[in-house]
């Protein structure tokens, strides 16, 4: 059994510290130490205890495992400096204090069940983050580890590899609960977002929010492509009503889904909250100089620096592999014009199939060259030496969509308007959007579900050995080991891109394959079950990501939907029942799409200023708390001022 915390309650573990095993026992005790000692002294005040030993006394288990807890006091005081926001009695969402605690809705007794378990995570995750040296010149017994007053000692231990891993533990009971409302009753319902938020926090809550967002909003132009498809497959020509139908719906779903998400974050209480101070990376590194914001010692690396290693050798890197994908865009026509030609002289069914293989070939080669760029972009974006986390991520995001793009669509640009051939189109759209599904639903839901099966095996072995004690659940400490060998979950990046990616194929060139929508709507549906299903049983437990939006990818879907505009106009243009209009001038028909084109973007634009942001109650209902702030802070300060007052009579 545990140990209590001293002051009465049982010791909950919440997270999981798994130190390097050739750790100097120096290390351990002083990083141990830090991390009880009080608040005052600089520690982080948490409870910490060694992880116990597995199944078998003599299995080979690394030693240095801990589990970190904190009581609820120092729980409640972390809620009130992260500026955690909480249900109030009146109904709104307000930053929670000690001093107001019996106002909020929820908090009875000492407060035992006021936070959530992903709440109290975070908190322990942000006591250690800001765990900072004091005088120490480097980490005990690892002199290459380098410390300085201020220095963050967790991103530190992270940067050496003293500090394998951090991770929050899963709760047994509510992830049982969670699993089946999400994905394990096949229905057609909403998902839970409130109960996902609740368990991993607003970040991967907003994320099935938009999965699910996204998916319903192809449903009209599944319904509208389906019979379109059906009825005019061998009409390659009558798409125009269809493509003015993708210029208002790319624009109308976005604004809308600004909304819903602004909803989502004000229920959930981070739309009105203050973005935390942002601490330099891990993995960031420089000369030791002076940070005026925050009055501390830090790496400083000159921004002329990153700029010359951005610009000289990154961005010629891009576009040489921008270039490479030219290249294998260009073999590929190769490929499919000597197949057609095959076909041409000797139609034959089996020639009829090899059509389609360069296609497929080339959707594999694709899916492969986006990988290998991945981890080239990555490379180059942790050598640019970016101070700030969320620097990182739009550099790195900028770089991988940049290339996406090109690689996944530039084909289809270069059949629709400089080949201008629809049916080929229709065929190499077709072709690339089933095969990129086939493969990621072998990568997103045929492996997690392989993996699984394997871990459980494990599992069940290990359980076997506990039969003697009549045991039928699985004990803590194989439970932490068994989280420890699990998967790691690195963000909401590749889902976003993929569904970026989907979403272009939607709205760029669907008009000549108007069942795009209809794959899409299968793929996504497919996707929230097989996403479901690896978070709760393949990857360990995310930290919570208070995020109030989707942060940058809301500026991708929209750079895509003004690049729709663009794309759909130009092949209305191009359409047989546009160009019988000017039979006698191209010039005239080029500056008319041109013309519609700069006004349906005006359009565009107009409704992005008239649809707000955030729904009219919701602006509201911040405004009045804005000013209950202000008055309350005008009342304080007036009595204090009366109690001066009567001091100094």
């Amino acid at each position: 059994m545990l140990q209590d915390d001293g002051g009465g309650s049982a010791f909950a573990p919440l997270v999981v510290l798994e130190l390097a095993p050739d750790t100097k026992e120096e290390a351990v005790a002083w990083l141990l130490s830090r991390i009880r000692d009080p608040q005052h002294s600089g520690g982080a005040e948490l409870l910490v205890r060694q992880l116990g030993p597995g199944v078998e006394a003599g299995e080979k288990t690394n030693p240095n495992v801990f589990l970190v807890g904190a009581s609820r006091r120092r729980l409640l005081s972390g809620a009130e400096d992260l500026g955690l926001f909480k249900e109030y009695s009146d109904g709104s969402m307000r930053g929670f204090t000690c001093a107001n605690k019996l106002n909020f809705q929820g908090f009875t007794g000492d407060g035992d069940d006021f936070l959530s378990v992903a709440e109290c995570q975070y908190i322990v995750k942000h006591e250690l983050d800001t765990l900072r040296a004091k005088e120490e010149t480097h980490v005990p017994g690892h002199s290459q580890a380098k410390l300085y007053p201020g220095k963050s000692i967790v991103r530190r231990l992270q940067s050496k590899g003293i500090l394998v891993q951090m991770f929050p533990l899963h709760e047994k009971e509510e992830l049982k609960r969670l699993s089946f409302s999400w994905y394990k009753k096949v229905k057609l319902a909403f998902q839970p977002l409130d109960d996902i938020r609740h368990y991993y926090g607003e970040g991967l809550g907003l994320y099935f929010g938009f999965l699910e967002y996204f998916t319903l909003a192809l449903v009209p132009m599944a319904l509208v492509g389906l019979p379109y498809y059906l009825f005019d497959w061998e009409d390659y020509d009558k798409y125009v009503v269809f493509a003015a139908f993708n210029l208002v719906w790319c624009t109308i779903i976005l604004e809308l889904w600004k909304q819903f998400s602004a909803s989502l974050a004000f229920r959930w209480g981070t739309l009105s909250r203050k973005r935390a101070f942002e601490e330099p990376r891990p993995g960031f590194h420089g000369v030791l100089g002076f940070n005026p914001v925050t009055g501390r010692e830090e790496p400083v690396y000159p921004a002329a620096k990153r700029h010359v290693r951005i610009y000289l050798v990154s961005v010629p890197f891009v576009l040489l592999c921008l270039y490479l994908s030219l290249h294998v865009m260009m073999i590929y026509f190769q490929m499919e014009g000597w197949a057609l030609t095959l076909h041409d002289q000797d139609p034959t069914f089996w020639t009829g199939v090899l059509v389609f293989v360069p296609s497929v070939i080339y959707a594999v080669v694709i899916e492969i060259m986006n990988l290998i760029y991945r981890y080239a972009a990555e490379f180059l974006t942790e050598w640019e030496n970016h101070r700030l986390e969320s620097s990182y991520q739009n550099h790195l995001v900028l770089k991988v969509l940049v290339f996406n793009f090109f690689n996944c669509f530039a084909s289809l640009f270069y059949i629709a308007f400089v080949m201008q051939d629809m049916v080929l189109l229709r065929q190499s759209l077709a072709t690339l959007l089933i095969t990129s599904q086939i493969l990621n639903q072998v990568m997103e839901a045929f492996l997690p579900y392989w993996l699984q099966r394997r871990r459980n095996k494990k599992m069940i072995r290990r359980v076997q050995k506990r039969r003697t004690l009549g045991e039928q659940e699985l004990p803590l400490e194989e439970q932490v080991r068994l989280e420890a060998d699990m998967s790691t979950y690195l963000g909401t990046f590749d889902d976003y891109l993929e569904l970026f990616l989907l979403f272009g194929y939607v709205s760029l060139f669907s008009c000549v394959y108007p069942l795009a929508a209809v794959l899409v709507v299968l793929n996504n549906v497919t996707e929230v079950y097989s996403d479901a299903f690896k978070m709760c049983h393949v990857f360990k437990r995310p930290f919570s990501d208070p995020a109030a939006n989707i942060g940058v990818w809301q500026l991708a879907f929209e750079a895509m939907s003004v690049i729709a505009v663009v794309t759909n106009c130009a092949l209305i243009g191009m359409s047989p029942q546009v160009k019988a209009y000017f039979p006698e001038s191209d010039t005239q028909l080029i500056l008319w799409t041109v013309a519609i084109e700069h006004f349906l973007l005006a359009v565009k634009f107009i409704l992005t200023f008239l649809i707000p942001d955030v729904p009219k109650h919701i602006r509201i209902k911040l405004a009045r708390l804005e000013f209950e702030s202000l008055e309350a802070l005008k009342r304080k300060k007036m009595l204090e001022a009366s109690e001066l007052r009567k001091g100094g009579q």
